[in-house]
């Protein structure tokens, strides 16, 4: 079986030898894909459904640090589907991952889905109105609320997690009081939240935000994150978090 397509590339995540299939010059996984895979808590025997999937980059890192037992991803765009069932063919995951080409904000959809653990989500960050917008580009669907907006996503959670189940997301800072007011509304309460800084002295530009389907009000701060050292390298909780240390 050819894997590869001539605008594609096959790259290593270094971990139990798992490689995922990415476009050469479309949207490719970046930290923050890491740092929520590595943010969400999931026990053995847990299944997992990841929102807004791409390229299936959090379903596959999961597969490889914990031991959930199903994996799911749902993406809107079909030839990142294609792309991420390719890499689970290569990485012989069939019986753990599996990747539906759907619509998030399609309830009948979403309604006929095995209840789960646990929900991953890595949604779009920038707000429609935000900028000027190719609605056919790629990356524009990636980044901005073009096919779901944040409330979709955390009605799809509610819909999708079994009593008491969690709900995992990275998101930007800026939009931690539409994050913790719409969890809230649609009765996720948050209940941890963990800034990431780039380095010591700047502010955080990532935010994680655990919520639990019914849960009680009651909100940790974890502590932060720092990305890189004074000198531009890595500091060693990102090296542990790849991996590497």
């Amino acid at each position: 079986m050819s894997f590869l397509r001539e605008d594609e590339t096959l790259d290593d995540l270094q971990l139990k030898g798992i490689s995922v299939i990415q476009k050469r010059n479309a949207f490719r996984f970046g930290i923050d894909a890491v740092l929520l895979a590595n943010f969400a808590k999931i026990k053995k025997g847990m299944t997992v459904i990841d929102l807004c999937t791409g390229t299936g980059i959090v379903p596959f890192i999961i597969s490889g640090k914990t031991e959930a037992s199903k994996i799911f991803g749902i993406e809107i765009q079909e030839d990142m589907v294609n792309m991420a069932n390719r890499s689970v063919d290569y990485n012989k995951l069939q019986d753990r991952i599996k990747f539906i080409n759907g619509d998030i904000t399609d309830i009948n959809l979403i309604k006929t889905m095995t209840k789960t653990d646990v929900i991953t989500v890595n949604p779009p960050y920038k707000l429609k109105n935000s900028g000027i917008i190719n609605l056919n580009d790629k990356n524009a669907i990636a980044r901005h609320e073009i096919c779901c907006n944040l409330e979709d996503v955390v009605i799809a959670a509610r819909i999708l997690l079994k009593d008491n189940g969690r709900m995992f997301m990275v998101h930007r800072p800026e939009r931690i009081a539409d994050i913790l007011c719409l969890m809230r509304k649609h009765k996720i309460e948050p209940k941890t939240i963990q800034m990431i800084h780039p380095s010591v002295n700047k502010a955080p530009n990532i935010v994680l935000v655990e919520g639990h389907r019914d849960g009680g009000a009651f909100l940790k701060w974890r502590e932060p994150i720092y990305v890189h050292n004074e000198d531009g390298s890595y500091t060693n909780e990102i090296e542990k978090i790849y991996g590497r240390a």
